[in-house]
């Protein structure tokens, strides 16, 4: 591995030069509000303008921990404020709580993607992250008020008190739906409806984790619980991997048995996502953590599994970075991959857990090994050198990305800024305590696994 002073300053540069200087303050937008989403690949804002409560989100919580990684940056407190009045006014569904899934440029009605005036979990609880994040960083009492506000609509719209877990499909009055629903959906994830899913899973669970930060409110405690046990112990395969769509009693949802066409058709709905095995095996880590479960050997054991099956199966042996599908055919025990190219989000995601398990288990070498080959694969194939920021997914099976957009609603600065602020922190070491803690929590942990 490199040098930790070389890597750190690699990695700070890639954070401050590529990304931050790069994305802020362009996409504020100064005129509507709230940022705007789609960018060109050379930086220009494109006119067409939608906003999606996922990525106004993700920006708050980027300006957030870019303040407190930077030791209080006044500049990115005011840029993660000026994000807020936005979702207040016209995010926020004010006749009946929750937020819009998507919104127009001005904050009306957008016909992108079909949303409508339609809610999901997933985007609530994106808000619900960046709130708590923003409250950590500057402490305005009436953006906790408004945290609050919105885990307390999550509770009574969308958490199933009967089967756990979460409904992510939700109608402008608060009810979730279905496909017997009366209401009749035209979205784009629509195929997804009836299910639910590990992604809205996961995600609530890490905004649950941020929100326990600041709140040590009981039934925020007891919902975190329920969900790290629910992804960890009922969504992860016994191989490793994350079943990524359940029917409501919790069967994961299938077409190993379908014919081909109709498997391929279903592809979101039933593959391996090598990038989200890892991205959760840090996620349920922070949970286990804020929650203070002390010598947590099951979570330990599961988030090591997903790491370890994804570098077993995932893995491209000839040039490095992760795959981005995979699947068990019927009657096979091996992991093919089916869908062999590499998004930007799961090769972020790849650094920040292979690190942080190289230190946790500091005599496995294969956790360095496979962190400086991904950090290595990124800089080629992913890191725009000349423009800034990362490519959208590996040109070495995406060359088009070299001219693909910088950002749009499902692409901004959040799981680049979340991997580059997380590396250059566990590189340091000694310079932050919060995370030394957090390392040596589970490093003693480590020691009471099997060997």
């Amino acid at each position: 591995m490199e040098k930790d002073s070389a890597l750190i300053k690699k990695m700070r540069e890639a954070f401050m030069d590529g990304i931050l200087k790069r994305w802020y303050p362009l996409v504020i937008d100064k005129e509507c509000g709230g940022y705007f989403t789609n960018i060109s690949h050379d930086w220009n804002v494109m006119p067409a303008q939608e906003k999606m409560i996922v990525s106004q989100a993700r920006h708050i919580w980027t300006l957030s921990k870019a303040s407190e990684f930077f030791g209080g940056v006044k500049e990115y407190e005011d840029m993660a404020h000026h994000g807020v009045p936005f979702l207040k006014n016209f995010m926020w569904d004010k006749e009946y709580g929750g937020f819009f899934q998507i919104r127009s440029r001005e904050g009306g009605m957008s016909d992108v993607n079909g949303w409508r005036e339609e809610k999901r979990a997933y985007g609530n609880a994106f808000a619900v992250y960046a709130l708590a994040a923003l409250y950590k960083q500057t402490h305005d009492p009436e953006v906790f008020k408004f945290t609050q506000k919105v885990f307390r609509w999550i509770e009574a719209h969308s958490h199933d008190p009967k089967g756990k877990g979460y409904f992510q499909f939700i109608m402008r009055n608060g009810k979730p739906f279905d496909r017997s629903s009366e209401y009749k959906t035209i979205a784009s994830d629509g195929n997804e409806l009836g299910f639910k899913d590990q992604n809205s899973s996961i995600h609530m669970l890490e905004a649950l984790t941020e929100l326990y930060h600041v709140w040590k409110d009981p039934l925020v405690r007891t919902r975190l619980q329920e969900l790290l046990e629910l992804i960890r112990d009922t969504q992860v395969a016994h191989k490793g991997y994350l079943q990524l769509f359940f029917h409501n009693d919790w069967t994961p949802v299938s077409f190993r048995d379908s014919p081909q066409e109709e498997r391929d058709a279903n592809f979101g709905l039933d593959h391996v996502s090598f990038g989200h095995d890892y991205e959760t095996a840090f996620l349920i880590l922070e949970a286990s953590h804020a929650l203070g479960l002390n010598n947590d050997v099951r979570t330990l054991t599961i988030a090591k599994k997903m790491l370890d099956h994804a570098m077993k199966n995932g893995w491209d042996e000839k040039i490095g970075g992760f795959y981005d599908g995979g699947y068990y055919f019927k009657g096979e025990d091996k992991c093919t991959i089916v869908k062999d190219t590499k998004n930007w989000w799961a090769q972020a995601e790849a650094l920040n857990a292979l690190l942080l398990f190289s230190r946790i288990f500091p005599h496995d070498i294969r956790y360095p090994a496979y962190f400086q080959r991904q950090w290595e694969y990124v800089n080629k194939y992913i890191i725009d050198s000349e423009r800034g920021d990362w490519f959208e997914g590996g040109i070495d099976k995406e060359p088009h990305f070299r001219t693909g957009p910088k950002s749009h609603m499902w692409k901004c600065t959040y799981h680049t800024g979340r991997t580059l602020m997380n590396c250059s922190t566990i590189l340091e070491g000694d310079a932050d305590q919060e995370v030394n803690k957090f390392i040596d929590y589970w490093r003693k942990t480590a020691e009471s696994l099997p060997q």
